[in-house]
């Protein structure tokens, strides 16, 4: 029999320090993560909730106007919990503005954040978003002013992409391409031919809109710029990599009851043992359980002989065995997951009637998913 994910208990463990949600799209991990942060808070954690999501469906329910890059306290009427809630939302282009001004000197951050190389690649290079994300969940854990941070991460791809972005980003910009950048003054230009001709395809994409000869010259300043911090890059990316990995980090799976999400979501269980991440578990979510004791059959057979006396009454038999359907078929794609990955502790979170919009929807989904 699978383990029952016990949500509760993670949270009210003083051991759990972060918490990521990952999965496909579409599959609730928004409002997953939003439900989790509220109802720790209310239990009496120092929590905030990080999203990397652009939609604004998190702020709204939490009654904010806006989130920015910088934790803000949840304060609402009637709110008043045993801990406090923080909630922001991922700026990549001020994240890594800030942390050019962290590992750099004045002068020379201010000649990184002019230059228009660097302006390309803070904002479409690929794995920056994600990196960025690490840098803040870094930012946030080393200030100690809450003991329980919980992250709304892209859909799972692109989670995938959370988990490499470190590596994949600082061996882009690693040693041999600085050396290689910094070089054309002692090598007479070899360095930037050398570069054009064997390595420098991985920066075409992100730099497409500079072209010729300003791309090269952009792009040698600021490697010579960055050169000094990027021994600081490389030692924070493997530090946050560290602390994914720690004893205090949980991941869970938001899927779907739907093949391509349990897909996504199989394939993400798997990465995760595969990378030694800890997996807390799988949130089944938005499911259809049938809560009256009556076969798809029998409702069938007495809406049949009803249909021309009790029109209300068919109709109802009808919805009825419609869901025994629904459920039957959630059952069956569960269970060919739990068999897949019997080992992964499963929660499933019956589907609200209407969107969640407001802290009174959040909490009901934070009822579910400990009930």
């Amino acid at each position: 029999m699978t383990e029952r994910l016990d949500v509760d208990a993670l949270i009210d463990d003083p051991k759990t320090r972060i918490v990521v949600c990952c999965g496909s799209g579409g599959v609730g991990k928004t409002t997953t993560a939003a439900a989790l942060a509220l109802r720790a808070a209310e239990r009496g954690r120092q929590t905030v909730v990080l999203t990397i999501d652009p939609a604004r469906r998190l702020a709204q329910a939490l009654g904010l106007r806006e989130l920015g890059n910088h934790p803000r306290q949840v304060s609402v009427a009637g709110f008043e919990p045993k801990g406090e809630l923080w909630a922001m939302m991922l700026d990549m282009r001020r994240t890594f503005d800030d942390m050019v001004r962290t590992h750099a000197g004045p002068e020379r951050a201010e000649a990184l954040l002019a230059n228009p190389f660097y302006q390309t690649i803070s904002t479409s290079f690929s794995g920056t978003q994600e990196y960025m994300a690490m840098e803040k969940l870094s930012q946030l854990a080393a200030t100690d002013e809450w003991d329980l941070i919980v992250v709304d991460t892209p859909p799972s791809r692109s989670a995938l992409d959370f988990l490499d972005a470190p590596n994949r980003l600082s061996s882009a910009l690693d040693g041999r391409m600085i050396r290689l950048l910094t070089g054309p003054a002692k090598a007479g230009g070899w360095g930037i031919r050398k570069v054009v001709s064997t390595g420098f395809s991985i920066f075409a994409k992100a730099v497409s809109t500079i072209i010729g000869g300003q791309l090269l010259a952009d792009a040698s300043a600021f490697m010579q710029a960055f050169d000094s911090m990027f021994g600081g890059f490389r030692e924070r990316a493997r530090k946050t990599a560290e602390l994914l990995r720690s004893e205090g980090t949980s991941f869970l799976v938001v899927a779907a009851p739907e093949p391509d999400a349990l897909r996504e979501a199989s394939y993400f269980v798997e990465r995760l043992g595969g990378e030694n991440m800890p997996l807390a578990g799988l949130v089944a979510n938005r499911t259809h359980p049938v809560l009256a004791d009556l076969s798809a059959t029998a409702a069938l057979s007495a809406a049949e002989k009803l249909e021309s006396t009790a029109p209300l009454a068919t109709a109802v038999l009808q919805l009825h065995a419609d869901r025994v359907a629904l459920a039957d078929r959630e059952k069956r794609l569960l269970a060919r997951f739990t068999r897949a990955h019997p080992g992964v502790p499963l929660v499933e979170v019956p589907a609200l009637p209407s969107d969640v919009h407001d802290l009174g929807g959040l909490r009901e989904i934070g009822d579910r998913l400990a009930s």
